[in-house]
């Protein structure tokens, strides 16, 4: 099964999902209404993903003048990489992390944190600016800001479910009894798991094309382990207060606090660092910044 498959199969488990618990809330009516609505917010995430995610995190945009090497390294990996050049985000939290976004490669973006600016060396942050330009070259963006709208969408269902079963009586056709307490509990979880196999199953191969697009599969595995130390000892509170947006990110940003734990949307990084350590160094065209 391709990577496109699972994640139409995946997708579609989640707007099931919506639907049931719309069904719950409001009969038949209810999950006409809820299939509808995600229908409107995947077509909301399509035009807007980009300004609604860079908003949420808190993130601005940068210029050459601002950044000149930050801009720079990003313009000769989107060469590279073939791709038109990105807009530049910077985020000020001293987390160590990045992420891509936007609908397409002709209106993407690239976001780093003023922490992995600080933690990383040069190759190193080369090599993550390569994987988020990997997932921009296959379209995870808009997949996974899709995917994201979505588990948010569920989580607020479960919260209209949870005050229909409280105040709206025991119709059986509508909020209340044992079937309404189980997706309640329930369906925000499965929406989180259905969202962490939608973003391992992206995340490995960025992880390989990013290595190839730097040249440096090494230094993209040394940055990944620096950043997942660094994330786990770093509260990220735009991230803490967006968690549906997590699996964005190339190190899970939730890792700061315990219960968080929980829902990781990220393959373990051991793996991913023994993938790129199995790759040969001369990935790609070369290193990068060869001249």
């Amino acid at each position: 099964m391709t990577g496109n498959i699972r994640t139409f199969i995946l997708m579609a488990a989640l707007t099931a999902l919506i639907m049931g618990m719309g069904g719950l809330i409001g009969g038949k009516g209810g999950a006409v209404i809820a299939l509808i609505l995600a229908g409107a917010g995947n077509l909301f995430a399509w035009w807007n993903s980009d300004k609604m995610v860079l908003r949420q995190q808190g993130a601005h945009l940068v210029t050459r003048e601002q950044a000149p090497e930050l801009v720079d390294m990003v313009a000769a990996l989107a060469q590279r990489a073939n791709l038109p050049m990105p807009k530049v985000y910077v985020l000020e939290t001293e987390q160590p992390n990045a992420f891509a976004t936007g609908r397409n490669p002709e209106n993407a973006a690239v976001a780093v944190t003023q922490g992995i600016m600080r933690v990383l060396n040069r190759d190193e942050l080369a090599g993550v600016i390569a994987h988020e330009l990997a997932h921009i070259k296959h379209r995870d963006t808009l997949t996974m800001t899709v995917t994201a709208t979505m588990a948010g969408a569920i989580a607020m269902l479960g919260n209209m479910l949870m005050f229909s079963s409280m105040f709206g009586g025991r119709d059986e056709n509508r909020g209340g009894g044992p079937a309404a307490i189980l997706a309640m509990i329930f369906a925000p979880l499965a929406a989180g798991l259905v969202q962490m196999a939608i973003s391992r199953t992206r995340e490995y191969e960025a992880d390989r094309i990013g290595a190839e697009i730097c040249g440096q599969p090494l230094a993209l595995a040394s940055a990944l382990a620096r950043i997942s130390r660094a994330a786990s000892q770093v509260v990220n509170l735009p991230a803490e207060q967006n968690p549906a947006s997590a699996s964005m990110f190339i190190i899970n940003p939730l890792h700061a606090l315990r219960m968080d734990r929980l829902f990781a949307t990220h393959p373990p990084t051991e793996e991913r660092i023994a993938r790129l350590q199995a790759m040969t160094t001369g990935a790609g065209a070369g290193p990068w910044g060869a001249r």
